[in-house]
Parts: C-alpha cells; sequence; structure tokens
C-alpha cells in the first residue's frame, strides 16, 4: 500500500515554542518515531508543513538591510531543505542501515491568475499579540489574521496546479525508497508570458499539495497529522464534537476555518473524490490508529 503523510507544523514546533534548532529536531524525532513503522511495511512518501520556519528565515532576511530581502519562493526551498534533512537523518537514526531514504526540493506550479493572490490567509512566521502584529503590519506592509489566541503574518496560498518532481518520485518509490517531497506545499513557481518559469511570491498549502500529491501517485491513503485528535463541529463551545467518519458531500454541508481545518478538510475531501482512497485527519501520536481506520477523522466515498 503506498500511503502519504503530511506533518503539520506541530511535527516541528510546538505552538509557543522558540524557533530554534535543537526544539526542531527533537520534534522531528518524535514524529519519525510515529512514521518509522509506516516506512517499513508499505510505500511511505512524507510531506510537510514549513509556516513557522519560512516566517522566521523571512525575518532574518529583512533584518540584513545590505541586501534586498529574499523572495518566499527562495526561503520554501531553504526550508524544504532544512526540514527534509533533519526527517530523513532522524528516520535514518530508527530504519535499518539499508532502508533508503531521500529528500527532494520540490517545485509547485500555480496559476498566477488564482484570486488568492488578492486574497492572504496562509499564516506564517512565529505568533504575536494582537497590538505587536499590527504594528509590525504597519511596518512592513504585511497582512495579518488572527490565528487562535494569537495574531500572525498571513500571505497568499494558490492552489497547485503541478509537481515538478513527480517522475524521480515515482521512480525512487520503485526502488523501496521512502521519499521526504513537496514540504511547505513545495517551491511555488508560475510560467510568464514568455514560457519561463520563476518563483512566486506566495507559500503553497502543504495539504492541497500533499492531496495532489496522493492523487498523482495513486496512494491508497493520505494522512493529514496535525495537533488535535480529528475534525470537531462547533470547534471551541462546550457542544464540541469530533466527527468519526465522514463523506465529502457531508463535509461540504459544513463550515471549517479557512486560516486552520479549513484548508486540510478540502483537501481531504478532494483526495476521497478523485481517488476513490482514504483520508485521515488526526494525531500524530494516533498514527497507526489512523492507518487502522481507528482514529482521527476518516473521510470515505460511502
Amino acid at each position: 500500500m503506498r500511503v502519504v503523510v503530511a506533518l503539520g507544523g506541530n511535527a516541528l514546533l510546538r505552538r509557543g515554542e522558540p524557533l530554534t534548532a535543537e526544539n526542531q529536531r527533537a520534534n522531528v524525532a518524535v514524529a519519525a518515531e510515529a512514521l518509522a513503522p509506516l516506512a517499513t511495511e508499505y510505500q511511505l512518501v512524507i510531506s510537510h508543513g514549513n509556516g513557522p520556519q519560512v516566517g522566521l528565515l523571512s525575518l532574518q532576511s529583512a533584518a540584513y538591510e545590505e541586501v534586498e530581502e529574499y523572495p518566499l519562493d527562495i526561503l520554501g526551498a531553504q526550508t524544504e531543505g532544512m526540514i527534509g534533512y533533519m526527517i530523513e537523518q532522524e528516520l535514518g537514526n530508527l530504519l535499518p542501515m539499508e532502508e533508503p531514504l531521500a529528500a527532494i526540493l520540490t517545485m509547485v506550479e500555480v496559476d498566477p491568475e488564482d484570486p488568492a493572490f488578492d486574497n492572504p490567509t496562509k499564516p506564517i512566521g512565529p505568533v504575536y499579540s494582537e497590538d505587536e502584529a499590527k504594528r509590525l503590519a504597519k511596518e512592513r506592509g504585511w497582512s495579518i489574521a488572527p490565528d487562535g489566541e494569537h495574531w500572525r503574518r498571513v500571505v497568499a496560498s494558490p492552489d497547485p496546479q503541478r509537481i515538478f518532481e513527480m517522475r524521480p518520485i515515482h521512480w525512487l518509490l520503485k526502488q523501496g525508497c521512502t521519499v521526504i517531497c513537496a514540504g511547505g506545499g513545495g517551491i511555488p513557481t508560475v510560467y510568464t508570458e514568455d514560457g519561463k518559469l520563476e518563483g512566486a511570491e506566495v507559500v503553497i498549502d502543504k495539504d492541497r499539495a500533499s492531496a495532489l500529491l496522493a492523487f498523482e501517485l495513486d496512494a491508497s491513503l493520505l494522512i493529514l497529522a496535525t495537533d488535535t485528535d480529528g475534525v470537531y463541529l462547533d470547534w471551541g463551545t462546550e457542544d464540541a464534537r469530533r466527527i468519526d467518519r465522514i463523506t465529502p458531500e457531508e463535509a461540504n454541508e459544513y463550515d471549517f476555518e479557512e486560516g486552520s481545518m479549513g484548508p486540510k478538510v478540502e483537501a481531504a475531501c478532494d483526495f476521497v473524490a478523485r481517488s476513490g482512497g482514504r483520508a485521515v485527519i488526526g494525531a500524530l501520536s494516533d498514527m497507526q490508529g489512523m492507518v487502522d481506520g481507528t482514529a482521527g477523522t476518516q473521510f470515505i466515498l460511502r
């Protein structure tokens, strides 16, 4: 069975933790423990988020005034390499030496006419208080939005159209390799009017990119691992209740928060509707249960 696992930001950095390399490595080690059993039993492909990391690099780049701030596509490539390296190394510390691993820098095409360019929704970087976020937005020209009890910078997040490295990903899987790819939704790229490929100043949602990846790979299962044990109705209220199983048609009857669970639900529904496979949203600690169908919110056709 071919399985795609998309690691949420909590797998790399827990909310409120300092953005240190040590904290990220410690969290990746925990994620690797959950992933290692899947790597030995299934054809495993791993993607991951990069919101806090790309936001931190953007702040660091802006602080160095001698050169122009690096664009988001370059920062996305840097985080793909950094996080992919950590995942590959920590998995390698748990798997037998003969188990091959590969992390691939992955370019993903977006449509320059996507209306998302005019509607920033994707949170990146650290969390701020409301007053600090508004001050930074005024100083730096950011768009900002609430993120739970805090505030964060938000950027445009157009839908992924094509993953350029699909052929080498297929080839590596046929060789028995566990592949780490499409990190942070992939490196965002567009074609110019003269047919030249170049980077785009956006961040692609990693769950939507992972759904496209899973579909293109003909995966049987897409797992969207996050910091909650599933999708809830009436989240944040006394009536909150977890959904155990749901179809894409049933999910479309509800509204989920755009900057949080919404993209995950849309990605899960898209994969199931297009492929006929199964998708799960749930906690990293429930990985085996999500595979077995006993944990998380299971998205199925019927």
